[in-house]
């Protein structure tokens, strides 16, 4: 009953997915104001976690064959380019670290919701 327990990997899947947005959202704000600067962003956690399943899944490290944690790859968005050729927008990075914060929060509540269902299924509170 026990032995796959999916949503408590997808869970932290989802909160390692919000703190890397995180992450490029204060490098991006750091980088407000730097000539060339192109902001950057990873794609949606729902296809990310699409892509991870359709392929192999390694259990450990020592496995030839798929992967134990993807990593996403960021990618540069082209929205309006200033004339010193820096697309980072403060406004959109604050939208982009709320919405992190708030997918980070979401992981969290089904993590600890999923918590205690397990432990009140095993009879201890």
């Amino acid at each position: 009953m026990f032995q796959n327990l999916d949503v408590f990997r997808t869970a932290m899947a989802m909160a390692r997915h919000a703190g890397l947005q995180q992450a490029y959202s204060a490098q991006n704000i750091a980088n407000a104001d730097t000539p060339g600067y192109r902001a950057k962003a990873l794609p949606e956690f729902t296809s990310t976690l699409r892509q991870s399943m359709m392929g192999q899944r390694a259990t450990r490290a020592e496995h030839l064959n798929g992967t134990v944690g993807r990593q996403v790859e960021a990618f540069e968005r082209d929205d309006a380019v200033d004339p010193n050729g820096n697309s980072v927008s403060l406004e959109e990075e604050m939208v982009f670290a709320v919405n992190a914060k708030r997918q980070h929060d979401r992981a969290l509540a089904i993590y600890r919701s999923n918590l205690n269902i397990l432990r009140t299924s095993i009879g201890r509170r």
